[in-house]
């Protein structure tokens, strides 16, 4: 865990940054995506972080993308958008 073992753990407490003390950090993913060609170079990156609750959590919500589409991910509490994506091969 990259020496913070307990933020992966049911131990963890994320009460001053959520107000919700039942959180602990299940997974980290990170996407890198680099293309280089004779235009140019063209790169991106995205950084998740998902927390569960050590509580019995909700069902996970399930989305199927069978075409290609522009995605948002927001803050349901500010409607602040945190995260753009272009999905342009879903079969892929």
């Amino acid at each position: 865990g990259m020496g913070m073992p307990i933020a992966f753990s049911s131990s963890a407490d994320f009460s001053g940054m959520t107000g919700k003390p039942e959180l602990f950090i299940s997974a980290v993913v990170h996407k890198a995506f680099v293309a280089v060609d004779e235009a140019g170079t063209e790169a991106a990156a995205a950084t998740a972080v998902i927390m569960e609750l050590t509580a019995v959590p909700e069902p996970p919500v399930e989305v199927t993308i069978d075409r290609p589409c522009i995605f948002l991910i927001r803050d349901i509490e500010t409607g602040a958008i945190l995260f753009v994506g272009r999905v342009m091969n879903p079969g892929a």
